[in-house]
């Protein structure tokens, strides 16, 4: 089945309330006037997105801690979806945890004081002070000639060993190899494979499905609609402070200029989009059409995926069905309160 039919949709918002209050979900459940304005204000959006828009697969869209507009080019919401670079995202969010609880003294914590092995692969005087803050921020100074942002990643001591073309923190570069050195040093932060300390502090408390990491991060489409809804709430989830919120708040605004492959502002390893809000929109992005955007003046978080190629990422359809259709209904929807 390609597409859920309008039926088995109102059936799905009828059902929410039961659903989340199982899966422990923070949003809350759809009364079913609601659920009529929410079928009224996108209408039609699920039959543009099959018919036009090929290379999306999936969407959910929460709206004021509601989940307001679900789509399954599959008709599998279960399904584990590879979101690509969103991973820097959720790395981001348990480098964020593991600050708050101590185990990481600062972001300004020299890389070699939690990995002291280290030293002898760079002879580069420079490396000796690169930080935590700078693997996040994209700017730790290795030299970078990926333009598209598609490199492996590799092992940590190669990506450590390679020579730095600027000093640490004089620019942005984005740098698929920091991923695993920044997994390397939360792992000894933590004393624990990434993939556990992730379970106890992420999947557990937000009732992931429990991820797939055999190639990249996979992650349900509703699951990633839950990490732009913990950013959205200042890391809070279920009354709790999961990240801490002066984390969170610096993680979503700008730190550096960013660039390419996006062209955008960057955080901590979160694009900043700029506006005239108090607080900026911010997404995570991943290759070919991956993204959780989190527009904080309309209280909305949108989770997309798409099939991932070039192509794809070209034609960039999800982010135009993001920051046109499903924006748009996003309004209308308010609107009708």
């Amino acid at each position: 089945m390609r597409l859920f039919c309008a039926c088995f949709f109102s059936l799905l918002l009828g059902i929410a309330s039961l659903t989340q209050a199982q899966s422990g979900v923070e949003w809350r459940g759809s009364s079913p006037a609601e659920q009529v304005l929410d079928a009224a204000a996108f209408k039609g959006v699920a039959a543009t997105i099959t018919e036009h828009l090929g290379d999306v697969e999936s969407v959910v869209v929460v709206l004021r801690g509601r989940t307001v507009f679900e789509f399954y080019r599959d008709g599998a919401p279960a399904a584990l979806r590879d979101v690509h670079s969103v991973a820097k995202s959720a790395l981001s969010a348990l480098v964020g945890v593991a600050v708050g609880q101590g185990r990481i003294g600062s972001l300004d914590q020299p890389v070699l004081a939690l990995m002291p092995e280290w030293a002898a692969l760079n002879s580069d005087p420079r490396a000796a002070s690169i930080t935590v803050r700078h693997l996040l921020t994209m700017s730790a100074g290795f030299e970078v000639t990926d333009p598209t942002g598609t490199a492996a990643a590799g092992k940590p001591q190669d990506a450590w060993a390679r020579p730095l073309s600027s000093a640490p923190g004089a620019s942005f570069a984005y740098d698929n190899a920091l991923v695993p050195v920044l997994s390397a040093v939360l792992e000894r932060a933590t004393g624990m494979p990434l993939a556990e300390y992730a379970r106890q502090q992420l999947v557990t408390p937000l009732m992931f499905a429990e991820p797939s990491y055999s190639r990249g991060l996979g992650l349900r489409t509703l699951d990633m609609a839950k990490l732009g809804q913990l950013f959205l709430q200042n890391g809070m989830w279920g009354g709790k402070q999961i990240v801490p919120q002066a984390y969170v708040m610096a993680a979503s605004r700008l730190q550096n200029a960013g660039g390419l492959p996006v062209s955008l502002p960057y955080g901590y390893m979160w694009w900043v989009v700029p506006s005239g809000a108090p607080r900026h929109a911010f997404m995570a992005a991943g290759f070919g059409g991956q993204f959780i955007w989190v527009y904080p003046p309309l209280d909305l978080v949108i989770a997309a995926t798409s099939t991932a190629s070039f192509n794809t990422a070209r034609r960039g359809q999800a982010l135009q069905l993001i920051r046109g259709q499903l924006f748009a209904a996003a309004q209308r929807r308010l609107a009708s309160e």
